[in-house]
């Protein structure tokens, strides 16, 4: 199924108070937890959902001011069945790429400023079921 949302990242200020947290209210599985690029990312899952919980290095980093200083969503994920169809349909609406060209996921700003990335089909149910 295409257009649905099955990605929402979390940036906190620590990982392991968060990855807790969700974990103990919500009953959330760990998935994987990994070093990537400027932050530390842990992947939690309730079966159908990828929840990912992030931790920059430093909130001057390029990435985490995307979505504005401090613990906030900091972006939605959507798989999509045709990645580049929907980046024209993106910039034809007035919104940003705001990653770097060839770079999984697209991420984007909306015409209002909100964070959003898109994905091929399956990515991240491939997180989700372990593979």
């Amino acid at each position: 199924m295409s257009d649905k949302i099955y990605h929402i990242a979390v940036k906190v200020p620590d990982i392991d108070e968060a990855k807790g947290f969700y974990k103990d209210i919500f009953g959330f599985e760990e998935l994987k937890q990994d070093k990537v690029r400027d932050h530390t990312s842990c992947h939690l899952t309730d079966g159908g959902l990828d929840l990912a919980i992030i931790e920059y290095e430093s909130e001057d980093s390029p990435e985490a001011g995307l979505a504005g200083p401090g613990a906030c969503i900091h972006h939605i994920g959507v798989e999509v069945d045709d990645l580049e169809s929907y980046q024209q349909k993106l910039l034809n609406k007035g919104c940003k790429i705001v990653s770097a060209p060839g770079v999984l996921p697209v991420k984007f700003n909306t015409p209002h400023g909100v964070l959003w990335e898109i994905v091929p089909e399956g990515y991240f149910q491939k997180t989700i079921n372990g593979q």
